[in-house]
């Protein structure tokens, strides 16, 4: 039996649903990185950083190979850059449209 489409959208955003997650999607727009330059750059333990990647590569959303002696990650696709460019301008409406709110409200009585 197949999962209907709504859920399994609903999974690709709980993938995204971690802090760490997002860094490293957002690191690897650059290209592929080894795990040492991903583990320099976000402040967490390896094996925290380990999890995280792995909850990525199951969804899909990250590759993993070899270079050498090296543990590459790269995007899958440059679709989950897209997303992150979305959903980065999602945030910007919504925080714009707070700040508007925001400032309606200490502008004084309700007109």
């Amino acid at each position: 039996m197949s999962v209907p489409l709504y859920q399994a959208k609903a999974e690709l955003f709980r993938t995204l649903g971690h802090p760490v997650r997002i860094r490293v999607l957002e690191l690897l727009q650059d290209g592929p990185k080894p795990v040492r330059d991903l583990l320099a750059a976000i402040d967490v333990e390896a094996s925290n950083l380990s999890q995280q990647l792995a909850v990525l590569r199951r969804a899909g959303m990250v590759t993993s190979y070899r270079d050498g002696a090296l543990v590459m990650y790269a995007l899958s696709t440059p679709d989950v850059a897209d997303l992150l460019a979305a959903g980065r301008r999602i945030l910007g409406a919504v925080l714009t449209d707070r700040d508007a709110l925001l400032d309606e409200l200490r502008a004084g009585p309700d007109r």
